[in-house]
């Protein structure tokens, strides 16, 4: 390229996200998340903001991340976090996790051979919860979309109740394109419909030993027409009633169980 030839507009633009994703950090709070961030060895601490009594409590967790904390009242609790929140007088600010390529922690991360894809689930509790399941049952990770689903913020992290620190939660550019992705390292991919004729034990029994992706969609929209095509099958958790959907979470929740007892 030319002195004076200028740069294209894509590149530009990645190279300004690119910036922003360097400069961006997230707010924690509550005991039980901060606890696990400090003790968290590939968590980036950048200040900790305790009261007196939050410190008592996390005093074995603070020395051993070796950072030092700022001791604030009660009354002058002012750190970025929504109004209302419930932080318990402890805050840390912290790096986005950096959990590496899909498909490392897909082919060898720890774990059974179990994912989870949420499309377009923004609401930082489900995500949150489906995290804890996801830990809980084994998962390797939770993959979605970088955007429109929920990023890594305090609500999130006090929901998932310390497993955002230990399950990987992957942010892909193209969801489509990592369940290609996942397909072609061998992982049978599941879409929960709750029109969809075969159950989730009967898919899961026909998978056999295979990778299995987990494919949620978000309540009320569901998954996506580009989404649905690119799952291998479609599955229902069967129910009684005339109520016949759970939330996200809870529906995550079954239908990793159901894997796990393979």
């Amino acid at each position: 390229m030319s002195g004076g030839a200028k740069k294209p507009t894509w590149v530009i633009d990645k190279e300004r996200a690119k910036r922003a994703a360097a400069a961006e950090t997230v707010w924690l709070f509550g005991l039980h998340a901060v606890r696990d961030a400090l003790v968290n060895p590939n968590r980036v601490k950048l200040r900790l903001v305790l009261t007196k009594n939050a410190y008592d409590k996390l005093a074995e967790a603070v020395e051993q991340a070796g950072i030092e904390p700022e001791i604030v009242d009660p009354r002058k609790f002012s750190v970025p976090i929504d109004e209302g929140s419930v932080h318990q007088g402890a805050a840390l600010e912290v790096k986005p996790l950096n959990w590496g390529r899909l498909a490392d922690v897909a082919i060898s991360g720890e774990g059974a051979p179990l994912v989870v894809l949420l499309d377009r689930v923004t609401d930082p509790h489900n995500v949150g919860a489906v995290l804890r399941s996801a830990e809980v049952f084994g998962a390797r990770a939770v993959i979605a979309p970088r955007h429109h689903s929920a990023p890594e913020t305090g609500a999130l992290a006090k929901t998932a109740s310390g497993a955002l620190e230990r399950q990987p939660y992957l942010r892909v550019t193209n969801l489509a394109e990592a369940m290609d992705e996942l397909r072609e390292m061998g992982f049978v991919l599941l879409g929960l419909d709750g029109e969809a004729e075969t159950t989730v034990a009967e898919a899961v029994a026909e998978a056999g030993s295979r990778p299995i992706g987990l494919v949620m969609g978000a309540e009320g929209p569901g998954l996506r027409e580009k989404t649905r095509e690119t799952c291998d099958r479609l599955v229902r958790i069967p129910f009684q009633g005339e109520f016949g959907s759970l939330n996200v979470s809870n529906a995550a929740a079954v239908a990793l169980y159901a894997v796990s007892q393979r």
